[in-house]
């Protein structure tokens, strides 16, 4: 049974605010990917693969957008799904699925999606294991089916202005901490481990990761874009970029 969360849209409210303190343009990227989806669409509602989709995001904005969509979002943090069942209310389905090893497929309750969409989430993977899982997600895949990655991928020709605007941001964000006009990382998730229907699922969460996700891994958007190709899909390129930040398409 999950557990009773007394206000779910309170919780997606302070992870959008704790998110935003990294990613000021969040809704500006959102809109870019599903302007993306509608852009492949064919007259039918969409079936959309929340990747790695944490309180469900985007879920909820792909709700927004196309009242009809059937999303199914899959991660594997007991903690941020449990949010997202609350918040979704059975207008997606949930998995629990470990995106490291390739039998995440097997949980899924469609063979072929018409989009996949994924947001600062992919950086913890290791290359070689992130190289796979672009390969697997073409799979699942509809033909004409896109794929969407929004995260922090460099200019590869910028890097002294690209490292400029980090610094900026960073300096920016702590100033927000400093100030309280938002929670840090740390401070939502001590503030997740306090309630009580959160708790057990947050140290729950500490036995997945016992030291945390593995550390981030950041390539250029040129690393994604030739991945991408290598793993067979049609076309790829970049359909928004902020700064150092990006998303990238890539067609089946």
């Amino acid at each position: 049974m999950s557990p009773y969360i007394v206000d779910p849209w309170a919780w997606q409210e302070s992870w959008d605010r704790q998110q935003e303190a990294y990613l000021p343009d969040r809704e500006h990227r959102f809109t870019a990917m599903l302007d993306t989806v509608d852009a492949v669409l064919d007259g039918r509602p969409p079936r959309v693969l929340d990747l790695a989709g944490g309180t469900g995001s985007i879920s909820l904005r792909t709700l927004a957008r196309f009242p009809a969509a059937e999303p199914t979002l899959v991660d594997l943090d007991p903690a941020l799904l449990a949010i997202a069942a609350a918040s979704l209310a059975g207008r997606a389905t949930i998995v629990t699925a470990d995106l490291g090893t390739p039998e995440w497929r097997s949980t899924l309750p469609h063979q072929e999606y018409d989009a996949v969409l994924t947001a600062t989430a992919l950086h913890w993977l290791p290359a070689d294991r992130l190289g796979q899982l672009y390969a697997e997600l073409r799979d699942v895949l509809r033909p004409g089916g896109v794929f969407v990655n929004a995260d922090h991928m460099p200019d590869d020709t910028l890097p002294e202005l690209t490292k400029r605007l980090m610094d900026r941001a960073r300096d920016r964000r702590n100033a927000r901490y400093a100030a309280g006009s938002t929670l840090s990382w740390s401070d939502w998730w001590e503030r997740a481990g306090a309630d009580p229907a959160l708790a057990p699922l947050v140290a729950q969460r500490h036995e997945i990761y016992p030291t945390g996700h593995s550390p981030e891994w950041n390539p250029p958007v040129s690393w994604h874009l030739a991945a991408l190709t290598a793993a067979g899909f049609s076309e790829v390129g970049t359909v928004w970029r902020g700064g150092p930040d990006a998303v990238v398409a890539a067609v089946r």
